[in-house]
């Protein structure tokens, strides 16, 4: 066998090996859509076995077969009219995930740019200090710090919460940031993370200092060169954190569970295990619900998470 043909069946075997892959790993998200248009019925003819007993005490194992479909036989968005109509309890949840979410990655991406530029155009042996313990911080997991974050919110008061502070009649973004503060358990450690510093600071000590001594020269001031060279340079980076870091908290679980006492406050993520023990059907549908903000964000900006993560991951030229 020649070395092209060989190369030819390596080539063959590794785009099934990669398409047998790829297959597995979107079968759970199609296999959601599909079930969330089905019929009550229909769910619990095929997923019978599997949810026999979740309201009760016990729970039903699987001890049969279940019939996994992909195509259901009568297509209704009943399940949807519950989730976005019926019931506002799954759209309640919904707005507590945007008002964790959302300004923890804004401001999170704020303290980093600034934190960041410190980092790469003033180095010196303490900061290379303070930055390496950043990166301890970043390989320590999150149960580590949880129970610090805890005592501290405790010490502090924060985890009795509640929001009835909003003002009637007073302006939407005072009650917002009333809501907001109403969070700062979960909210406050949260914009502090060393995660968006390290990758930043990474790629802005790539700017090149002719750029730098250029704006120099011709008058420009700190601020000047953050926003003129540095920000418009990182700008992939910047939106692929973004990407990363709501990604990253849209998802969490542990934190509003352990840092928040107030149960309405929780956001969808934690609801959704409460769902499962109820209406299948519902669970499927508020999952589908829940994946489309991170769909629609890995859509828009996946050009821009791949050039983001390859120039943070560069050599240093």
């Amino acid at each position: 066998m020649t070395a092209k043909r060989k190369n030819r069946v390596f080539n063959i075997v590794l785009t099934v090996f990669i398409a047998i892959a790829a297959l597995a790993f979107i079968l759970p998200t199609v296999l959601t859509i599909a079930n969330s248009f089905m019929t009550s019925n229909e769910i619990a003819a095929n997923y019978g076995a599997m949810f026999g007993n979740m309201n009760g005490s016990e729970h039903t194992f699987i001890s049969e077969d279940v019939n996994l479909k992909f195509i259901p036989d009568k297509v209704t968005v009943d399940q949807y009219k519950s989730v976005l109509i019926k019931n506002s309890d799954y759209l309640m949840k919904f707005w507590n995930s945007v008002l964790l979410t959302v300004p923890i990655t804004l401001i999170q991406l704020a303290i980093a740019v600034v934190t960041s530029y410190g980092f790469s155009r003033y180095p010196g042996k303490v900061k290379s200090i303070i930055f390496f313990a950043y990166i301890i911080l970043m390989l320590m997991p999150y149960q580590v710090t949880l129970v610090p974050n805890y005592l501290v919110a405790d010490k502090f008061g924060m985890l009795e919460t509640s929001e009835h502070l909003i003002f009637k009649g007073a302006a939407k973004p005072l009650n917002v940031f009333c809501m907001m503060w109403a969070r700062r358990a979960v909210i406050l450690p949260s914009i502090f993370s060393p995660f968006s510093i390290f990758l930043l600071t990474k790629v802005m000590r790539r700017v090149p200092v002719s750029y730098v001594e250029a704006a120099k020269l011709d008058g420009a001031g700190e601020w000047q060169i953050m926003t003129k060279i540095y920000l418009p340079m990182c700008k992939s980076a910047l939106v692929s954190i973004g990407m990363l870091v709501f990604i990253d908290y849209w998802n969490m679980v542990e934190q509003p569970l352990i840092l928040m006492k107030n149960t309405t406050m929780h956001p969808l993520s934690v609801f959704l295990s409460q769902i499962n023990t109820g209406d299948v059907g519902l669970a499927f549908a508020v999952g589908v619900v829940y994946m489309i903000p991170t769909i629609l964000m890995f859509l828009y900006g996946e050009d821009y998470l791949v050039e983001g993560i390859t120039y943070a991951g560069g050599i240093k030229g």
